[in-house]
């Protein structure tokens, strides 16, 4: 009897154990990041692609702004088991943004500077497919500057009555001058002062695929390579590249995904209130 009650707690606790081999954090939505944990030694692939899985289990996908429906993950644990889910992509409602009476040299560069788009677009999209194995993506993310969301993912911008390519990222209006501070650690992957587009511009690193940028800084106060850790002051916002005011442009990306940055933090703290007298 005795023998018969071990061999029933075992049983139930392999079955309990399976249950919930692939463990997912995050919201599956369009703009969204998920974070999984599977055992050790598990491999994974989203929608045929493979995906990165650290010595811990932990990894990573994004999903874009005009993601299908529909999403499949298949894990393949260390014993061979594979399981398969299916993900309902949940659809999201974008803004139309208008701005009119830009000088026509913002709204088309003329072909000199068209041969610098292309090759900082070439530096800026090496950057973004970076693919370290560090595990800092799974860390709590927090506002990298504080100020008024003037601009939210993906919204279209309408210049001068051209639509122009939809914006991938947040804007934090504030005054030139204001810290920009790291989210969570990171490698500095791209640290340059002065873009066509962007200005001054930082890419950080956090692991397997996912990086943020910052850009339109006054000043970049990192170099490329530097690790930074959580709340470290990388910046200051500016007005550089091409905007229409001082503002941070905060984006993220898994690889050629752009993501939404502000669903990885909560509502942007309020201002700090002045010490009386």
């Amino acid at each position: 009897m005795k023998r018969f009650l071990v061999l029933l707690l075992w049983v139930a606790a392999v079955a309990t154990a399976r249950a919930e081999p692939v463990l997912l954090k995050g919201e599956p939505i369009q703009g969204g990041l998920i974070v999984g944990q599977v055992p050790a030694g598990s491999k994974a692939a989203l929608d045929g692609r493979a995906l990165r899985v650290g010595a811990d289990g932990r990894f990573l996908f994004g999903f874009a702004r005009d993601q299908k429906p529909e999403a499949t993950l298949v894990v393949t644990l260390p014993d061979g088991v594979r399981e398969t889910r299916r993900l309902e992509v949940a659809r999201r409602d974008y803004q139309i943004q208008r701005i009119d009476g830009l000088p026509p040299s913002q709204v088309t560069p003329s072909p000199e500077e068209l041969e610098r788009i292309k090759r900082e677009v070439a530096k800026v999209r090496a950057a973004k497919a970076t693919d370290s194995a560090v595990p800092w993506f799974a860390e709590t993310f927090a506002w990298p500057a504080q100020g008024i969301i003037s601009g939210v993912y993906g919204s279209q911008r309408i210049l001068n009555g051209e639509p122009r390519a939809p914006h991938y990222g947040v804007d934090v209006a504030a005054p030139t001058g204001t810290p920009v501070l790291a989210p969570i650690r990171a490698r500095v992957v791209l640290a340059e002062p002065d873009l066509f587009f962007t200005g001054g511009t930082i890419i950080l690193d956090h692991g397997h695929g996912l990086t943020t940028t910052y850009a339109h800084l006054s000043a970049v106060e990192v170099a490329l390579g530097e690790e930074v850790r959580q709340g470290q002051r990388i910046g200051r916002i500016g007005a550089t590249g091409r905007v229409t005011g001082p503002h941070l442009h905060w984006g993220m990306d898994w690889f050629d995904r752009p993501l939404d940055p502000a669903r990885m933090v909560g509502p942007m703290p309020a201002p700090a209130k002045p010490a009386p007298g």
